[in-house]
């Protein structure tokens, strides 16, 4: 009996001892910081080398292509330092969706802009889901594209710095791009998209270098983000539904712009857009609605732009329906897009010229419930004008300028 007791004694110290080396091996193992998480692909182990002089692409891609691959989520870990990149494209369909790139360091386009600038885009991803992306700097070392766009030579269009086309469940979160060639960020067919803590940069005079363009998308969202830019801060164009735009700081830029829209006859058009607690500083456009002087199915609707502040900027508040560059493809015409339902509630500050509220409409299809509710906007410290031509709406609250409604 004794002897069978002690055998039993024994099992349970055996099994006891057992347990504390397994949990010691799984401390050890997720603990210890000699020890490199297997799902963890930093570039630097596929060869990237933090050289801006050194071609790193091939192991970005390589890293990509390991994570892309793995059925568990993983991260794509970009350390401090200066990487060259050429244009890539990160296609899924990946074997899990929950890919994150840490980027700590900063990706730098070729300096010489004839390398991707008509490749369209230089960090590019589409057909993804569930991929996030943390921190870090993209230097799309645009400058000299720019130079060539203003002296008239034949230029390339140049590259979107990062583009996401129909993916899902993206965040992009305290990035910084600079200088792009073309547009900074462009969101085109996705769903379920997230953006915040942005810094978007680049000269005043910089052409065609939109800080994020929003298309063909759903469910977007912009949070607490700064952007100075040579063109529109946010620029939201056909086919976007249910976009959330809160805690934007603009300028230099042309402001926050659905549009332009009516380019093509047959077009998807734009509602459900908010776009609350701005500020914009020497912009050519506070909140802007633009549509091309042409027949179009388009539309935009159910709008609202709410808590904004304007510091010298040009146009405060425009609907302009008679867009037409160079005066091309739509002298004479008028626009058929289709703009309802606009709501403007406590906008204030000062405008840089007179006619701080300009309302533009098709004589076709007029702009109907416009509402105005507590603006207030001046020039010169004076009560700014208001502009306006087939629109109809009202006006409520304290409203200055004067509504022409």
């Amino acid at each position: 009996m004794e002897q069978a007791t002690n055998s039993i004694e024994r099992k349970k110290t055996e099994q006891a001892a057992n347990s504390i080396v397994f949990l010691a091996f799984v401390l050890l193992f997720f603990a210890s910081p000699g020890v490199a998480d297997p799902l963890t692909y930093n570039v630097l182990n596929y060869g990237a080398k933090p050289d801006d002089n050194f071609d790193s692409t091939q192991a970005l891609v390589a890293a990509w292509t390991l994570a892309c691959g793995s059925i568990n989520p993983a991260t794509i870990y970009v350390p401090p330092g200066r990487f060259l990149v050429r244009n890539v494209v990160f296609r899924g369909q990946c074997k899990n969706n929950g890919i994150v790139f840490r980027i700590d360091g900063t990706l730098v386009a070729p300096s010489d802009y004839k390398v991707i600038g008509s490749t369209g885009n230089w960090l590019f991803f589409e057909h993804v889901n569930g991929v996030s992306i943390y921190g870090g700097i993209l230097d799309g070392q645009g400058t000299g594209l720019w130079t060539c766009k203003r002296s008239g030579k034949g230029c390339p269009s140049g590259a979107t710095s990062l583009g996401f086309s129909n993916s899902r469940s993206i965040e992009i979160r305290g990035l910084t791009s600079l200088n792009s060639q073309m547009y900074h960020i462009v969101i085109n067919g996705c769903n379920n998209v997230k953006v915040e803590g942005v810094r978007v940069s680049a000269s005043g005079n910089s052409p065609n270098t939109d800080g994020i363009h929003v298309q063909s998308s759903s469910g977007v969202t912009i949070l607490n983000t700064r952007i100075g830019t040579g063109d529109d801060c946010v620029s939201v164009g056909p086919g976007t539904n249910n976009l959330w735009i809160e805690k934007v700081a603009c300028g230099p830029g042309h402001g926050i712009s659905i549009g332009s829209l009516g380019k093509e006859v047959e077009e998807a058009g734009v509602q459900n857009v908010t776009v609350k607690t701005v500020a914009f500083t020497g912009t050519e456009n506070g909140v802007r609605i633009k549509s091309w002087g042409r027949q179009s199915s388009g539309f935009a609707r159910n709008i609202l732009f709410q808590h904004a502040v304007m510091t010298d900027v040009q146009n405060p508040i425009v609907i302009d329906q008679h867009y037409c560059p160079d005066e091309k493809s739509c002298p004479g015409q008028v626009s058929g897009v289709k703009i309802s339902d606009v709501t403007y509630q406590d906008i204030h500050g000062k405008s840089a010229t007179e006619v701080a509220v300009k309302f533009d409409c098709s004589s076709e299809y007029p702009c109907s419930n416009i509402r105005l509710e507590d603006v207030k906007l001046t020039y010169r410290n004076k009560a700014a004008e208001a502009s306006c031509s087939n629109a109809d709406g009202t006006a409520s609250g304290f409203v200055q300028p004067s509504s022409c409604l």
